[in-house]
């Protein structure tokens, strides 16, 4: 019996069970098709992007595209994917050889953990 208190849907059997973490390919098709909007512009949306593509030498991406591909995974992700924050804390060289897959990487382990929370 429910309560005027407890309400519809406070029944913990009956709370929707939150969708699992993404696997690495999901992310990557996800990551493709945001990255296609961000590389429209350029004329290169029909681009293959693979784990090993880099974000400076194959996609040719600026600074600029960083924040606009920052702004775009938050929109896609929400929060819980913080794009400034992975890079934060790596030097020039490391993010000049930044790759799709290192991305994903990161996508899919913070998307596990706030699984988790």
């Amino acid at each position: 019996m429910t309560t005027d208190l407890e309400g519809p849907g406070t029944d913990p059997r009956s709370a929707p069970t939150p969708a699992p973490a993404p696997d690495a390919a999901t992310v990557l098709a996800d990551l493709s098709a945001v990255l296609r909007v961000v590389l429209e512009e350029y004329g290169l949306d029909d681009f293959e992007i693979t784990m090993e593509t880099s974000f400076h030498d194959d996609l040719e991406l600026e600074s600029i595209d960083l924040v606009t591909l920052s702004a775009q995974l938050r929109e896609f992700y929400g929060e819980r994917v913080n794009f400034a924050a992975f890079i934060a804390d790596r030097g020039l060289e490391e993010i000049i050889g930044l790759t799709v897959g290192d991305l994903v990487g990161h996508v899919v382990d913070t998307l596990a953990v706030a699984e988790v929370r």
